[in-house]
């Protein structure tokens, strides 16, 4: 029976060997043991705290990347806008420089028809007064070509005029 019931030797034995054993791991092994889970653990969190940091600012760079975003898109409405703006203004800048010029043409050509169309008429009523005279320039040689028609002619005139 000896092997089931340990003596009271062996007992003594192993309790110092136990004991003694506990000295050795406490002095050498716990103390680095316990330093390298604490320092394991310091690092753990080190890292977590930096992986939440670096969740926050990708979270940062994200909202500021969609406001940079938003700010682009609406520049770049805005330039558009302004563009097609500035479009309209130059088409209806050119269309009614278009029609001025147009108006001023047209003015310009009706004024220069009335211009030559005064010049004809005043040539030809020169040349008809031209042709007037000379027809009766003609007409009183031939009717005073004649001395009895000449004396005739005095006589109605000088009846025609009334002394008063």
């Amino acid at each position: 029976m000896g092997l089931v019931t340990p003596e009271l030797g062996t007992i003594f034995w192993m309790v110092i060997i136990f004991g003694i054993v506990v000295f050795v791991l406490r002095k050498f092994a716990w103390t680095p043991i316990l330093s390298a889970l604490n320092e394991r653990e310091t690092n753990i969190g080190n890292a977590l705290r930096a992986a939440e940091q670096a969740r926050k600012e990708v979270q940062n760079l994200k909202a500021d990347n969609e406001k940079i975003m938003a700010d682009a898109k609406q520049e770049k409405e805005k330039i558009l806008h302004e563009t097609i703006e500035l479009k309209d203004k130059i088409i209806a800048e050119a269309k009614q420089k278009a029609e001025a010029d147009a108006e001023n043409s047209i003015d310009h050509a009706r004024q220069q028809i009335q211009n030559e169309k005064a010049k004809a008429i005043n040539e030809m009523k020169q040349q008809v007064a031209e042709l007037s005279l000379m027809i009766a320039e003609k007409v009183i040689r031939k009717e005073l070509s004649d001395e009895k028609k000449q004396q005739e002619m005095v006589k109605n005139l000088v009846d025609g005029i009334k002394l008063n």
